[in-house]
């Protein structure tokens, strides 16, 4: 890219940028459109702005789709149809060229006995209780990272979800069992806001976290606990 596209682009990307936080978009969804705008400037090697005629898009989602699945395709969609409407302030005349075949497919699932074998497995305690956590309430990941000690209503047995899916709240029943665990957890750092606090530093650093744990761990501890168990399930 030449340096005078290279800073048209780099002025337009940051609006982008701008723009999906002004929308309220979550931080995944603006990390995955600012991307899509990212790979579309490679792919051209220049901004891809208006100059971009219906059949360059054509070829870029066809050869897209040969190295990356619908569900990245579609994405990328969104992406650039974004762009266009908010950055470029241009109407997205290209919708249907796109258009991803629709699949229902069921997720796997642990059985409670593939699940002990995991926890026993996994070796540092806050994954543990963690991954506990989430399988025994059914959260995503998010959800049960973001835990704080306000949310759990151990008189009504609920927990309060805050800003799931969607950006919805919602309330999810406690087990006896994880209530149990996650006040044996607490006893362990006993921060006043978070379950599950960053654990670097030392123990009063602990105490004094304001962010949560790194999500990254918990999921490679659960990808190492299933290689180790033989589980091959996604």
């Amino acid at each position: 890219m030449k340096p005078k596209e290279q800073k048209k682009f780099e002025e337009l990307y940051s609006e982008h940028q701008q723009a999906l936080t002004l929308q309220g978009k979550r931080p995944c969804t603006i990390d995955l459109y600012s991307r899509s705008v990212r790979r579309a400037s490679e792919y051209f090697d220049r901004c891809p702005d208006e100059s971009l005629t219906p059949d360059d898009l054509k070829k870029y989602f066809a050869d897209l789709l040969k190295t990356h699945s619908w569900s990245t395709v579609k994405v990328d969609r969104c992406g650039l149809q974004f762009f266009w409407k908010h950055v470029l302030d241009k109407k997205w005349n290209w919708i249907n060229i796109v258009k991803g075949p629709r699949i229902q497919t069921l997720p796997d699932f642990l059985t409670q006995q593939e699940f002990q074998k995991i926890i026993l497995t996994v070796k540092k305690l806050r994954y543990k209780i963690y991954l506990f956590t989430v399988y025994s309430m059914g959260l995503r990941l998010g959800e049960a990272l973001n835990l704080k000690t306000s949310d759990i209503d151990s008189q009504k047995m609920k927990v309060h979800i805050r800003q799931g899916k969607g950006n919805k709240d919602r309330f999810v029943d406690l087990p006896q069992i994880t209530l149990l665990a996650l006040r044996a957890f607490w006893k362990t750092h006993q921060n006043p806001t978070l379950i599950f606090p960053n654990q670097n530093g030392t123990p009063e650093t602990i105490r004094k976290a304001d962010t949560p744990m790194d999500r990254e761990g918990a999921q490679e501890a659960l990808k190492a606990a299933l290689r180790d168990c033989g589980i091959k399930k996604r």
